[in-house]
């Protein structure tokens, strides 16, 4: 069993540089790599392309590389949390591509499939599809969207064994299973790392052939984006 792990996030990152591109899983502020944005912080990369459904919020997720100026280009579908984020796109300082959000899954699951490109209808008739392929299939439009390209892909799971075969929990199992694999490089960051063989196979999400580097995280904060509750009902 080849063995996947290494032994903290520092490792785990070798041979990201600036201008990269990075898939990093999640929604809103669930199941993101926590881990993994704390390093790319400290390591001062610049010039990244961020492909991930949410971009954080001001002090948290990817909004603290977007504080430090070190994300050129997002590439999101709900950006709505973020005021820094706002500010850098109305400003001209950040290069924003906006996709429909199952067209960015798709894209990100047919890089992990090795298909170079799918046909969606999302977004046809609109500014999403100025400049791009669109063809008919059976008396329905669709347009050409082509499969992301990325150096890394970071995802966090809730339980990973040593082969990098991964387990995500609850709302966690979002954008982090379709970029497993969609990247050069797959880094997993796990709640519970295992020995190869501990998981009940029929559990396993993703399997370790779609993972390259997988390491134990520690620390999280598991931020809720918005707490609400309801107001006390009177018996």
């Amino acid at each position: 069993m080849i063995r996947k792990t290494v032994s903290n996030v520092t490792e785990a990152l070798d041979g990201i540089k600036n201008d990269m591109t990075f898939m990093l899983g999640g929604f809103g502020l669930c199941g993101i790599p926590e881990n993994t944005i704390t390093e790319l912080v400290k390591s001062n990369v610049k010039g990244l392309t961020c492909i991930s459904n949410n971009a954080g919020v001001d002090d948290f997720g990817l909004g603290l590389l977007l504080q430090k100026k070190q994300i050129k280009k997002m590439v999101s579908s709900y950006v709505g949390e973020n005021d820094e984020f706002e500010r850098q796109m109305l400003s001209g300082e950040l290069d924003v591509e906006l996709i429909p959000q199952g067209t960015l899954a798709e894209r990100c699951r047919a890089a992990q499939g090795g298909f170079p490109a799918i046909y969606t209808p999302a977004g046809y008739g609109t500014e999403v599809a100025e400049g791009k392929e669109t063809r008919e299939f059976n008396g329905k439009m669709y347009v050409l969207e082509h499969a992301f390209e990325a150096d890394f892909a970071f995802v966090k799971a809730w339980k990973g064994d040593e082969a990098g075969n991964l387990i995500f929990k609850g709302t966690a199992r979002n954008f982090n299973p379709c970029m497993c694999g969609a990247a050069k490089i797959t880094v997993a960051e796990v709640e519970e790392l295992v020995p190869a063989g501990t998981l009940n196979p029929d559990h396993i999400h993703i399997p370790g052939i779609f993972v390259q580097r997988i390491f134990q995280g520690q620390d999280y904060e598991k931020r809720i984006e918005q707490r609400t509750v309801r107001k006390k009902e009177s018996v």
